[in-house]
């Protein structure tokens, strides 16, 4: 079987390549230019190109960055637009590397797509499961569960249980280095992480000023622009009251940013659309452990599917979620149950 590794120029794409083939698999490498190659990106690749033929592992550069502005960063504007907070790296791993990328890796002989992921799979009789990864601080199974199984069964995470510290030494021991000293936990296609600057580049129509109201609809001041705020944020509001405001919903129908104290931040409930079964529902624990932001921890709920849209009862109040961000379940071994993409409270 051979397996196409999806090499970013970082470490752990690179150490994934390495373990694989320290294991005896027949491997081959593949880089996505989802950004259109400028001369920098260029010299990437042809670094990790020649890294490649220096070990007898066969390279190729597909470019889909066309497809990357249409499936990921267009919708990530139109969703600011909207009034949403998306997660477009959720939408990377779905419709780019385990999508467009994965079909270019079948396409050059590959079965199987690895990825510096750090994420568990097990092969059961009903298709692939999904688990947290071992190193607690670097799992990535979150902003993994909007990908379908049948492009999971086709996925592999060489790095499932090993650590991020452990790496460096990994990937010495194998003589390995990245091209990329350096990786960036930012969006990979806003530069300095400035959305605010790449959003107003873009020329999309954005809201402009609209009202600060307060739960009773009185009026505190006017926002300028409801895409400049995040549900829960605190600070940058350019209003005072007598205790701390915090942004409770962005009602893009009035291009009103409601804002309230931190005890109106707190719910019981939350509903999700786009929803990813990777578990049908009817075989969901009675209590599941429910992750509405990266760095959340999975509380306890109950959860249901009612239609197309998955609900979900938190045991205890929790912060107002984000609406365009994820809500995923979990059981308690770790294993994802669903993702879906958060719609208001």
């Amino acid at each position: 079987m051979r397996v196409a590794v999806a090499l970013s120029g970082g470490a752990d794409s690179l150490l994934a390549l390495g373990l694989l083939r320290l294991a005896g698999h027949d491997v081959m490498a593949v880089h996505a230019h989802f950004l259109p190659p400028d001369a920098e990106k260029r010299d990437l690749a042809s670094a990790i190109a020649a890294q490649c033929d220096a070990i007898g592992v066969p390279f190729q550069a597909v470019d889909l960055s066309r497809a990357f502005h249409d499936r990921v960063i267009a919708p990530f504007i139109a969703a600011y637009a909207q009034g949403l907070t998306p997660n477009p790296c959720a939408a990377c791993n779905r419709d780019m590397k385990f999508g467009l990328l994965l079909i270019a890796a079948r396409g050059l002989g590959a079965e199987r797509l690895a990825t510096g992921h750090y994420a568990r799979l097990e092969a059961t009789g009903n298709g692939p499961a999904l688990y947290r990864g071992a190193d607690a601080t670097r799992d990535q199974s979150y902003f993994l569960s909007l990908v379908p199984a049948s492009a999971l069964a086709q996925a592999v995470f060489p790095l499932a249980d090993r650590k991020k510290a452990d790496n460096p030494a990994a990937l010495a021991a194998l003589g390995l280095a990245p091209p990329l000293p350096k990786e960036s936990r930012e969006v990979c296609f806003v530069p300095g992480d400035d959305y605010r600057a790449f959003l107003q580049a873009s020329g999309a129509p954005l809201s402009g000023p609209g009202p600060i109201l307060l739960p009773d609809e009185s009026r505190l001041g006017t926002h300028q622009g409801l895409w400049r705020h995040t549900v829960g944020q605190r600070k940058g509001l350019g209003v005072g009251w007598r205790e701390p405001l915090y942004v409770l919903a962005k009602d893009a129908a009035r291009n009103a940013l409601r804002v309230g104290p931190k005890s109106d931040l707190a719910v019981t409930c939350c509903r999700a659309g786009r929803v990813n079964l990777l578990v049908t529902p009817e075989n969901w624990p009675e209590t599941v452990l429910a992750q509405t932001c990266y760095r959340m921890r999975p509380r306890p709920a109950r959860a249901a599917m009612d239609g197309e849209t998955l609900v979900i009862a938190f045991a205890e109040p929790v912060t107002r979620p984000t609406p365009g961000q994820l809500a995923v379940l979990y059981d308690a071994a770790g294993r994802v149950l669903a993702g879906g993409v958060l719609e208001d409270a």
